[in-house]
């Protein structure tokens, strides 16, 4: 059965079907003699916690840095910024003991890593020892995938972006230790409050005939093929003014197609631009106290597309019709099988804000009610997990395992939100016969599967033998972070990979039937999925669904036992998160931590040479007038983007004429912004930059200027200098 929220009664109650409303659970008592006290009166408890939260910067280099991250396509190479990706730092403690605290890390991100939290938690617990710890610190990506890429630590993520960037790496690392530093050193008193809301236009299920495999009696317990709540955790002070919040929401960070080349941080990463700009209209983005986060969750199945996926095949009899059902295809083949956002006939940015405001409007809502109290004991716990060959028991009794990690030949052939390649199609399983020449052509790329890894990945037909190939180092992950954060009533499940709808509620029902039967919290308990975070572990389906091997079965790497073995061993650690002092600080035995392959990243990027040119010289000047709605641009000589990353500046800003002088108007934060930058010549290092603004309808009328900032890169010697340019200047009227 679902969980449910237990508002006060002045609350407008939002429920999100089936959740069923439970009044005055909230604040019943826990502990020794708590069923001797339930005959009280239910009071609303007001639990006081410590509570800091703020951002920090985390773009690496937006040009030339392999493909925009997310969708596999070498042809996908960045070369521009439409807005910033940043971290967005949470921290919890408990103020009778400030050593129980969690920091919740929600970063515009594709995926957490194992690298990258590695360096985040040597750098916190060097700086604040025996506060943050691999413990209780969790690594959330919001799975955007119109980020940078090349900062995971295993290969095969990474093979699009031509290997190991650590400029991104270092980037993200900086700016999400900036972040929980910020909000370490903004820890004040205050309150929680949780509530849910249905946002059902936000998002689909693109795999919907492996979420029919599930079984009918299950099914029937949910509306819908897609979870629609929208929960949110409200950080207040103790003068009841709201500090920001982190909500959860499932909609995959596709909203932004394969064809973009721009940085940006797709739905989730332009929900928080959008809520805080509401809250604090005249900052610039980035400067905003107010912090939105927006999570992702059972993010597996989900897509932004939500007018369904059709053939785009001019000249075809099919063209414009809706994709095959069961395979995605059309003619076919996979390639031209494409999902459409709400916004498409507009543009792709239209379906991106369309999607973001879709969640802005749900987590305004409840920001603008009396959330359940939350109040309870601030715990964490983690431990790691080696999934290959991992054995488990099944609560039947019958024993299980997992596998080393493989990929099926359905991953190739992609999702309705960016289609494969070749003939690859979804919902292929080992009951079809495969084509010879990739059963050949595969074993030049990753070893052959033996009969162990063959069987244990039935009915997987195995593409990529990932688990066994480790030249020149690991191409996928076998150990993975398991690891619950609690505040009070809030169990969150912090999860390696990206689990479907269906994977997102077995595992959240369990979990919470674990925290009453065992006592841990009692029938307020709600219990959500943050992820894919840490460790990035792919995917997570159903058994049922792994049958049908869609492309998320496909990427269940460690076989049809995945979401099986999460639960046994998530549901094994509950008892840690107990009030009981004796298990406070406490922590269980843990497999061997993954190794650390920093020291044998490959990468194939060249470095920075040299920059020549006049910088910041005029090429193509602006327009001496403009209106709203209209995009106005300049063309400047420029330098590579590389050589400074500006992570707490900017690459351009529209200037507004005050008085007698400039102010900043907007940034390269802003969506309505944007930077592009071209190689001219390579053996002369001389270089062009475009600044566009498309100018709001909000935008007072006066004299504006584009000002483009860079830095160029000496041949001989290496310095890098900075400068700046600035456009004619223009009416806005």
């Amino acid at each position: 059965m679902s969980q449910s929220l237990a508002p006060p009664p002045e609350a407008v109650v939002y429920v999100v079907k089936p959740f069923r409303t439970v009044l005055g659970l909230a604040c019943l008592p826990r502990g020794p003699n708590a069923l001797a006290r339930r005959h009280r009166k239910p009071r609303h408890c007001l639990r006081d916690y410590s509570l800091g939260l703020l951002r920090g910067p985390a773009t690496g280099p937006s040009t030339r840095s392999g493909a925009v991250f997310g969708y596999a396509s070498l042809a996908q190479t960045d070369t521009g910024l439409h807005m910033r990706q940043r971290s967005r730092a949470f921290i919890i403690a408990d103020p009778s003991n400030s050593t129980n605290r969690v920091v919740f890390i929600n970063a515009d991100i594709a995926m957490g890593d194992t690298g990258i939290r590695r360096s985040i938690v040597k750098n916190l617990s060097s700086m604040y020892p025996g506060i943050y710890t691999n413990t209780n610190v969790a690594l959330v990506g919001t799975h955007q995938h119109s980020g940078v890429g090349g900062y995971l630590e295993n290969l095969l993520p990474e093979i699009t972006s031509l290997g190991y960037v650590k400029q991104t790496a270092d980037a993200i690392v900086a700016g999400t230790v900036r972040a929980v530093v910020q909000a370490h050193n903004s820890l004040a008193e205050g309150r929680l409050g949780l509530g849910n809301i249905t946002v059902v236009d936000g998002n689909i299920n693109r795999s919907p005939s492996a979420y029919l495999a599930n079984p009918a009696a299950e099914r029937a317990m949910y509306e819908y093929d897609q979870d629609k709540e929208l929960t949110l955790l409200k950080f207040e002070d103790m003068s009841s003014n709201a500090r920001g919040f982190l909500s959860f929401y499932a909609v995959h960070g596709t909203s932004l197609y394969e064809n973009n080349t721009l940085v940006s941080s797709d739905n989730k990463g332009m929900a928080a631009y959008l809520y805080e700009a509401m809250v604090e209209p005249n900052a610039m983005p980035g400067n905003t106290t107010f912090i939105a986060g927006f999570t992702q969750s059972n993010v597996g199945d989900t897509s932004p597309n939500t007018l369904g996926a059709f053939c785009e095949s001019p000249g075809e009899s099919y063209d414009g019709m809706a994709c095959d059902f069961n395979h995605s295809t059309c003619g076919g083949t996979v390639q031209n099988c494409h999902g459409r956002g709400p916004g498409f006939r507009i543009s792709d940015f239209a379906s991106n804000e369309i999607i973001a405001q879709l969640q802005v409007d749900g987590a305004r809502s409840l920001m603008g009610q009396s959330l359940v109290p939350v109040s309870g004991s601030v715990r964490s716990v983690h431990t790691y997990l080696n999934m290959s060959f991992h054995q488990f028991t099944l609560p039947n009794g019958t024993a299980a395992q997992t596998c080393p990690p493989a990929m099926g030949y359905a991953f190739a052939g992609g999702t309705t939100d960016g289609p494969g390649a070749f003939d690859f199609v979804q919902g292929d399983n080992a009951s079809q016969p495969q084509n010879p020449f990739w059963e050949v052509v595969k074993g030049f790329v990753t070893p052959d599967a033996d009969a162990q890894q063959t069987a244990c990945q039935y009915p997987k037909p195995i593409l990529l033998n990932t688990g066994y190939a480790h030249s020149p180092y690991n191409w996928s992950p076998h150990t993975v972070d398991i690891q619950m954060l609690r505040v009070g009533q809030l169990v969150m499940l912090i999860m390696p990979g990206e689990l479907t709808t269906m994977a997102g509620r077995r595992i959240r029902n369990a979990i919470r039937g674990n925290l009453i039967s065992q006592g841990v919290i009692g029938n307020d308990a709600y219990v959500v999925i943050a992820g894919p975070a840490n460790t990035y572990g792919h995917y997570v389906t159903t058994l049922e669904e792994y049958s049908i091997q869609r492309y998320e079965g496909a990427s269940t790497i460690f076989g049809q036992y995945t979401l099986d073995a999460y639960i046994n061993k998530y549901g094994s650690l509950v008892s840690f998160l107990a009030d009981d002092a004796a298990m406070a600080g406490a922590q269980p035995p843990s497999d061997p931590a993954p190794p650390d392959l920093s020291g044998s990243a490959i990468s194939l990027q060249t470095g920075v040479v040299q920059d020549n040119g006049d910088f910041g010289k005029i090429i193509t000047n602006v327009n001496p007038s403009y209106t709203t709605g209209q995009t106005v641009f300049a063309v400047f000589q420029g330098a590579n983007p590389r050589n400074n990353l500006r992570l707490e500046s900017t690459f351009l800003s529209v200037d507004r004429l005050v008085g007698s002088g400039w102010v900043m108007y907007r940034s390269d934060s802003h969506p309505s912004t944007v930077y592009r930058w071209t190689r001219t010549n390579t053996i002369l290092g001389t270089s062009s930059v475009n600044i566009s603004w498309t100018i709001e309808p909000s935008t007072p009328s006066g004299i504006y200027r584009l000002t483009y900032f860079g830095d160029w890169k000496a041949l001989i010697g290496g310095a890098v200098t900075p400068f700046s340019g600035s456009s004619g200047n223009f009416t806005v009227s």
